[in-house]
């Protein structure tokens, strides 16, 4: 059993409770891990504070902050293969796409590292002659980070590549469904040389450990990604601190699909909208919207393809769809893909777990046309999809629309005009024509509605780290005038 450590204010540590981690592709136990309790937590916001006021790194500048970042990405380039073969050990994310996301986090940090010290304030054309003022922007405090089992290192770089830009400290907790990842990436932390207390990185349990974390009093604002249940009451925490909040949760995102499109290369987008990653993605493209003349023949085509998807173990090269990384996430897709069955969704392909050891669930197509069917409306965070028909552009847009979630959606047409009619009437923060499930440092990526709030990559979110500080200097060498009289 491999054993890992948290790491706060510069330093590894066991802390006092551990509990076991266990492989998603065998159900065994395969290490242990610290387990963060309030005493920890104070300790490494404690830490957090001190490094964000006292010793060196509020006195280096934005460019020294750019080469530790720097350097941090070329230790991620150099670890790669290592950090991803943790993250598929402890998640079950099949190695193929652990191993090519890890290597473009780097490039987020690369960003970052370059944004550094172009985060500018501004100088204002004041409308008092003896008066210069201007803005500065200064890193908001300390940060509280909280991230899910999913892609856990590419979600902490879109949080810590900009807040470390813009000069924060900061607590990541990392889930405690597959803790490894982050954990090691600790040492590379370490190795690239930022001072003790800029990151601290721990895991624990909820009520232990991220809620007195998101609730903790030197906490100035709270990234989260995860659930909206869970985001509800990291909302109410904050209310405790008056900490500002950045959220991106769950989606359930539309994937439209027109007569006119390219149907092998939007059935191509389609498998990996959604059993890409088993599905356990906040941007998979759950609900097929398919214009209803083309729905039989694209529908015959996912089906072969989801029939064909290789299953296996996930530090297999060869696997396309390992398992999904807690046996409760099984057991919550398959209740639901249950109800749906029951409402009068029709089973295409799957519905069921494969006869193997491990935490798999067969990739699943539910045809549920004509039905009030609960998989239109809850997020499964698994390999099925929902599809429904229409028939014009109108109700496309209609169903597309018809949920609580907007943080995706896609859009295939050959039609140029049309394509950017739904651009604009799609209510989500991300719309991808004719491709998916694209990304990069560049471009902001987040949702609206109970998507969340906030803003991930690009230099929005460096300014979200930020605060604003506006400076008066007065000129003139006379007197100053009558103090009861604002000026």
């Amino acid at each position: 059993m491999q054993r890992f450590q948290y790491y706060i204010d510069g330093t590894f540590s066991d802390g006092e409770a551990r509990f076991e981690s266990l492989d998603p592709a065998t159900g065994t136990p395969w290490a242990e891990m610290p387990e963060a309790r309030a005493a920890d937590v104070e300790r490494a916001v404690a830490a957090a504070y001190r490094a964000l006021h006292e010793g060196e790194w509020p006195r280096l500048t934005a460019t020294q902050r750019g080469k530790l970042l720097s350097r941090l990405a070329d230790l991620i380039a150099q670890n790669a293969q290592r950090l991803a073969e943790l993250e598929t050990r402890d998640t079950g994310k099949i190695i193929r796409e652990t191993a090519a996301q890890i290597a473009y986090v780097a490039d987020y940090f690369r960003y970052y590292a370059g944004l550094a010290d172009k985060i500018e304030g501004a100088h204002l054309p004041i409308d008092k002659p003896d008066m210069e003022v201007w803005l500065r922007r200064e890193p908001i405090g300390v940060v509280a980070m909280i991230v899910p089992w999913n892609s856990q290192l590419f979600l902490s770089a879109v949080k810590l590549g900009p807040a470390l830009a813009a000069g924060c400290t900061m607590v990541l907790k990392a889930s405690e469904d597959g803790p490894a990842p982050l954990l090691e990436f600790a040492r590379l932390v370490h190795e690239a040389g930022f001072p003790p207390g800029v990151v601290n990185i721990i895991t624990g349990f909820g009520p232990t450990c991220g809620s007195v974390l998101s609730s903790h009093p030197k906490v100035a604002h709270i990234a989260f990604t995860g659930g909206p249940a869970t985001a509800r009451h990291i909302v109410r925490h904050s209310a405790e601190n008056l900490a500002s909040t950045s959220l991106e949760l769950g989606g359930k995102s539309p994937f439209i699909v027109f007569a006119d499109a390219d149907l092998d290369s939007a059935a191509n987008a389609q498998v990996a909208g959604i059993f890409a990653a088993c599905g356990q993605s906040c941007v998979a493209g759950s609900r097929l919207i398919v214009e209803r003349g083309v729905k039989d023949v694209f529908l015959s085509k996912l089906k072969a393809k989801a029939e064909a998807i290789r299953i296996g173990g996930p530090l297999d090269m060869a696997t396309e769809v390992g398992p999904l990384a807690t046996l409760r996430q099984r057991e919550h897709i398959d209740a639901l893909v249950g109800r749906a069955l029951q409402s009068g969704a029709r089973l295409v392909c799957g519905g069921s777990a494969p006869r193997r050891e491990g935490y798999y669930y067969l990739p699943t197509i539910l045809d549920c046309d004509g039905t009030d069917s609960p998989s239109l409306v809850e997020e499964f965070f698994g390999p099925v999809l929902s599809v429904v028909s229409f028939e014009t552009e109108e109700e496309a847009i209609r169903i597309a629309n018809d949920t609580e979630f907007g943080l995706a959606s896609g859009v295939f047409t050959r039609d140029l005009a049309r394509g950017h009619r739904l651009i604009r009437r799609i209510r989500a923060g991300v719309v991808w024509v004719n491709t998916y499930r694209a990304v990069s440092p560049i471009a902001p990526f987040g949702g609206f509605g109970m998507s969340g709030h906030g803003r991930e990559g690009g230099l929005a979110a460096a300014l979200d780290y930020t605060r604003t500080k506006t400076v008066w200097v007065r000129t003139c060498d006379d007197p100053f005038p009558d103090p009861f009289v604002m000026r």
